[in-house]
């Protein structure tokens, strides 16, 4: 069993490509709008901005990534708020959130629709009988 395939290493360049636009979306966004809000609002703001995915319409792949996004948010949130309680500059705070988050963020998604592809697998089977 060949567990690090060509797949998957598309998978992960992919996922680093877009993570990075969207990681510097959301920073930019939340930079230009911590002028006039609190962090935690400019932060969800460039959250909702950077979101981006590209998946065919599924139920099961929707309620998957809405589930992990939602996670995903959270920790952000929480992360930030922790940050700058220990006193990191607002314009910093999110960089140690980001390094943190990224990579849970990747393993959350993966997970959901490894999960999703299983089901599909054992449904389809399991009708074949």
């Amino acid at each position: 069993m060949k567990f690090i395939t060509r797949k998957k290493v598309l998978q992960l360049v992919r996922f680093g490509i877009v993570g990075v636009i969207a990681t510097a979306i959301h920073y930019g966004v939340y930079r230009v709008f911590l002028k006039w809000l609190n962090p935690t609002l400019a932060y969800s703001i460039g959250y909702a901005v950077s979101f981006t995915f590209k998946i065919r319409p599924d139920i099961n792949k929707g309620i998957g990534f809405a589930f992990s996004h939602g996670i995903n948010y959270i920790l952000h949130i929480c992360l930030l708020n922790v940050f700058l309680y220990l006193g990191l500059p607002k314009s910093l705070a999110p960089f140690p959130v980001f390094a943190i988050v990224v990579p849970v963020n990747f393993i959350l998604v993966q997970t959901a629709l490894t999960r999703n592809k299983k089901n599909a697998k054992s449904i389809n089977s399991d009708s074949s009988l």
